[in-house]
């Protein structure tokens, strides 16, 4: 699957339905794959209203071992989800990991 791109399989044994999946771009001091990450974001939520859910749940894509800096993965997220064009999703929530990232995600939030 090409970064930026969404693709959702059954959820397994988590408590969900569906599990969308995308792949995020590594984070580059020379090329800015900033629309790759918010494609991330805006594929991700096109592909899960398309099977009517009405919640979705998000990492901070790109931000652990792809090294994308907080704030800044933090700002594309809300971006993202933001522009999205949506029918059936009502909630999204970001699952963060520490208070760096919710502070950069309340920040983003905020402005």
């Amino acid at each position: 699957m090409p970064r930026g791109q969404a693709v959702a399989t059954t959820a397994g044994r988590l408590p969900a339905r569906w599990v969308v999946h995308t792949a995020g771009p590594i984070w580059s001091a020379t090329r800015d794959h900033s629309a790759v990450l918010r494609s991330c974001y805006v594929e991700s939520l096109r592909v899960a209203d398309g099977l009517g859910a009405r919640t979705v749940a998000f990492p901070a894509i790109s931000a652990g071992i792809y090294g994308w800096p907080t704030d800044d993965a933090a700002r594309q997220a809300v971006a993202g989800v933001r522009s999205a064009v949506v029918e059936h999703v009502q909630e999204v929530c970001f699952v963060l990991f520490g208070d760096e990232a919710l502070a950069a995600f309340e920040a983003a939030l905020a402005g």
